[in-house]
């Protein structure tokens, strides 16, 4: 029996997940040997149609995406979102919140009404088709990506958490930032990250999108002791929620 067959692919994003994965230096070693990669544009020029594992970062911004997302789907054995534009639209979701003719005037001016311009709401990949697994975050984290890959190269289902950013900010001891008045998304927001903004003393931002049940009373408590209301949070919720419905995956 041959490697596994990996290929990435990419739609409207920086690239900076996949610069990440690159960011394993020696692990990336240890992974391309236990597979074949055979398609990745922002490695190397070969493609191909064959493929047991997709990996998709991006979010999809016009109908021909949709198509070809589609497309690689039905080839793909195991489809992997990479990043908050693929796991939940990410900040390209921003769009949503306007018109789109409007958006469209603003970024391109004069140039707007032209064909290869086109745009329509920004989804997230799960949107459109099935995903089997998400790596999460903005950027991802690296050794989450590798833990994530090398469990499927072994056969084994990966455990992605399923509790608060809160979590890891208090194992790690860090003081809890609503004391400090910056909204924090941490009681709603996935772990998995290691409470790498609040570590750095700055708020959750929620770019690993919401855990699957959320402890909304627990939400409420704290907006409720620091003397904030729902729409606060929410105002905080936008740059990575924008019109997103988490799920199981």
């Amino acid at each position: 029996m041959g490697k596994p067959r990996i290929a990435i692919f990419d739609f409207a994003c920086c690239e900076g997940c996949q610069l990440q994965i690159v960011n394993l230096e020696e692990e990336l070693l240890d992974l391309i040997g236990a597979a074949d990669v055979v398609e990745w544009r922002e490695a190397m020029s070969e493609q191909s149609h064959e493929y047991d594992i997709a990996i998709i970062e991006g979010s999809i911004t016009r109908p021909e995406d949709e198509k070809r997302l589609e497309v690689i789907r039905t080839r793909a054995k195991i489809l992997i979102a990479l990043g908050a534009c693929a796991t939940i639209g990410g900040i390209n979701k921003l769009k949503s919140n306007f018109d789109l003719a409007d958006v469209k005037r603003c970024v391109y001016g004069k140039s707007a009404n032209m064909p290869h311009l086109d745009t329509s709401p920004t989804k997230a990949i799960d949107e459109v088709v099935k995903v089997d697994y998400k790596v999460h975050g903005c950027p991802i984290d690296r050794k989450e990506f590798a833990y994530i890959v090398r469990c499927l190269l072994m056969g084994k289902k990966p455990e992605i958490p399923e509790w608060p950013v809160c979590v890891e900010c208090k194992a790690k001891g860090n003081p809890c930032l609503w004391d400090y008045e910056q909204v924090c998304l941490g009681p709603i927001i996935r772990a998995g990250c290691g409470a790498r903004c609040p570590s750095s003393g700055l708020r959750c931002f929620g770019c690993r999108g919401y855990i699957d049940n959320p402890n909304v009373n627990a939400a409420k408590d704290v907006i409720e002791k620091y003397g904030l209301t729902i729409d606060v949070l929410k105002s905080k919720m936008i740059l990575f929620g924008t019109g997103y419905e988490p799920t199981n995956a």
